[in-house]
């Protein structure tokens, strides 16, 4: 597996990471964690060293599968996990934000003994919290890098000033965001502009479309009880149909290439610059194998202009999240 490297602070990871929510949490069907832990374990064995977790997944069962998982190879990976949702303890629900420097150190101090590790490697405030100035944010995770309980900073889903507000404070290594053939918003908010300005790294989530891109779900698709997606306006029926231009358009390509849409939906973001890792997740060992295949794959010029042509035909129906949830992005 090919390398990369996040921010000018250098967190060298896998070129294709893997993202560990789906394993028990969003899709209507869990892992056993014993199964979790097998197939993250096979992930690593296939040569990938970054993965992704939070607090919230479960909350925080994910964290507890992902650090039983990894305990063996812990010198040879890299732990991400991220902060700033308020979960009531009792009931497990998310009640909020909560980025108060206070809660930050809380959370750390929890995921570390959850994960089961002496420090997190990438720690991510996972939504910007309007009630807290960003840059009391950066100097909570300042100070636990200062004390040895975090080595990098990250942000998800943040506004372009916000992320240089944050990075005047602490050196931002990794911002985390939607990015995929059909979630194209870090091209045009600025956030692929201030990550090359400012050397940061950007990690790629859902860069299979939560599943669409893969060419394995459709208009007559029924979603699981409990499955997330089962909210979102591009998981309607409709929107699933409209949206088949853009499968067919990997298909396509993928046919001239020996892949399949999957792989080329991958291999076009790792083409787009040096410094985006995509975190693609799954429950299955052969769609994992599928997946990390993208890194070999080589998209020439002449297929991503291609590519680029009969997308810019497409018109995506439907956003990305409900209302209330697009408020939370990009602030």
């Amino acid at each position: 597996m090919k390398t990369r490297m996040l921010g000018k602070n250098g967190l060298e990871v896998s070129a294709l990471g893997f993202g560990c929510m789906g394993l028990n949490f969003s899709y209507g069907h869990a892992l056993d964690s014993n199964d979790a832990i097998a197939l993250i374990r096979q992930t690593v064995e296939r040569g990938v060293t970054f993965f992704d977790t939070a607090e919230i997944y479960g909350p925080f069962t994910n964290e507890e599968i992902v650090g039983a998982a990894l305990a063996p190879v812990r010198e040879r990976v890299v732990i991400a996990t991220k902060f700033g949702f308020a979960i009531d303890p009792k009931t497990g629900k998310q009640t909020g934000m909560d980025s108060r420097p206070e809660h930050i150190r809380a959370v750390c101090d929890a995921s570390l003994k959850r994960l089961g590790v002496e420090v997190i490697d990438l720690f991510y405030q996972h939504r910007v919290d309007p009630n807290v100035p960003i840059e009391d944010v950066a100097g909570a995770v300042k100070d636990l890098i200062a004390e040895g309980k975090v080595k990098h900073f990250g942000l998800s889903e943040p506004g372009a000033q916000t992320v240089r507000r944050a990075h005047a404070v602490q050196p931002v290594t990794a911002l985390q965001n939607e990015y995929s053939l059909w979630t194209r918003g870090p091209e045009t908010n600025g956030i692929l502009e201030a990550s090359e300005e400012l050397g940061i790294g950007l990690v790629a989530y859902s860069p299979l479309g939560k599943g669409f891109l893969t060419g394995a779900m459709g208009r007559d698709t029924k979603l699981a009880d409990g499955d997330f997606r089962s909210i979102l306006p591009r998981f309607t029926p409709q929107a699933m149909e409209k949206n088949q231009a853009l499968v067919d358009l990997l298909k396509r390509i993928a046919a001239g290439k020996q892949a399949t849409p999957a792989q080329v939906a991958l291999a076009w973001l790792l083409a787009q610059k040096p410094w985006i890792v995509p975190i693609p997740g799954t429950t299955k060992l052969n769609r994992l194998e599928e997946n990390l295949g993208a890194a070999d794959i080589t998209l020439s010029a002449a297929d991503l202009a291609e590519i680029e042509q009969a997308a810019a035909g497409i018109q995506v129906e439907g956003e990305r999240y409900p209302e209330q949830l697009m408020a939370t992005i990009g602030r």
